[in-house]
């Protein structure tokens, strides 16, 4: 049995992260969570009772004041999804990205560092810090050219990260997922906010043309990913996870109203988000080659997800109305 030390796990990825573990492993997890607003205790409602989960509300940049409860769960895996992860959010208001994202990095590297033994780190990255490429994949070993101020501040993270790898051994993996989609993501995000709009009869709004290009995870083969880099990532490594399905917007806005029954005069095209970077694509021939590759087809996963937010209203309703 492992015991896994989790940051972030009420958010989108790491909620379905603990599901993973609960649901595939007999593993004991411990959760540090600060609860913003994406950070929401429903996503694991059903295990609130389980003891193979502790969650401790906290922010990471607080990690040495659990220091007494952290070590005596004595995890054998750090996994370190906490962050502030909205691009019009970081646009807006940049402070709690670098107070999260690049500070609150610090803090856990040094926790792990003084206090506790880890076998394995996974920190998370974003393939967004390889900045907008017009063809082509990008390499691990490409140059970072990060174009907002939250693809800095997660190229920041992993940057540290393996400065603590290379200075003082800690046992770090560094990831960079393309985009996940899935159930339980935050409804200020392009596929769950196009569905709930839809499912509310509003408008979906399109940035610029809508041509801009991502390419897609679904997150229950995020989760599976990074399990399978617990036990089979070398340290010292960083992994691209992706699975080669580019897409751009408006063909997502198009294929999302097509399985949902809509028309095209639910676009509204709106004024196009600053920086926005034109084409993220990556190549995954590195986790590949140990043995992962995706199982979710886009279009199923998409129609799995839009099926869940139609099943699970409750959910997303209350956090649209905060937005």
């Amino acid at each position: 049995m492992k015991n896994v030390l989790l940051s972030g796990g009420l958010g989108f990825i790491g909620s379905n992260f603990i599901h993973y573990l609960m649901n595939n492993t007999d593993c004991k997890i411990m959760n540090i969570d600060k609860q913003t607003y994406a950070g929401n205790p429903d996503n694991i409602k059903e295990y609130e009772n389980n003891d193979r989960l502790i969650n401790i509300k906290a922010d990471i940049n607080d990690i040495f004041d659990y220091e007494d409860e952290i070590v005596d769960f004595n995890p054998d895996v750090v996994v370190h999804m906490a962050a502030e992860s909205h691009v019009d959010r970081s646009i807006d208001n940049p402070w709690p990205f670098i107070h999260s994202n690049i500070i609150g990095t610090f803090k856990l590297l040094e926790f792990c560092r003084k206090k506790i033994n880890p076998k394995k780190m996974i920190i998370f990255e974003t393939d967004e810090i390889y900045g907008s490429v017009k063809s082509g994949d990008s390499y691990e070993t490409d140059r970072l050219e990060p174009s907002s101020v939250y693809s800095a501040s997660k190229a920041s993270t992993g940057l540290l990260s393996r400065a603590y790898n290379v200075t003082y051994g800690l046992p770090v993996i560094t990831v960079r997922p393309c985009n996940n989609y899935g159930q339980y993501q935050y409804p200020e995000k392009l596929i769950p906010l196009f569905i709930t709009n839809l499912l509310e009869d509003k408008k979906v709004p399109v940035y610029g043309t809508g041509e801009n290009q991502r390419e897609w995870l679904h997150v229950e083969d995020c989760c599976d990913a990074i399990w399978f880099l617990c036990n089979n990532g070398t340290i010292g490594r960083t992994y691209n996870i992706g699975t080669g399905c580019r897409v751009s917007n408006i063909e997502i806005t198009k294929k999302i109203l097509e399985i949902m029954n809509k028309g095209e005069d639910s676009i509204e095209y709106v004024e196009d988000r600053k920086g926005h970077d034109w084409r993220y694509a990556i190549s995954s021939y590195h986790i590949n080659k140990l043995g992962w590759y995706s199982k979710i087809d886009f279009e199923d996963g998409l129609r799995k997800t839009i099926e869940w937010y139609r099943n699970n209203r409750e959910w997303w309703v209350n956090l649209k109305n905060k937005l």
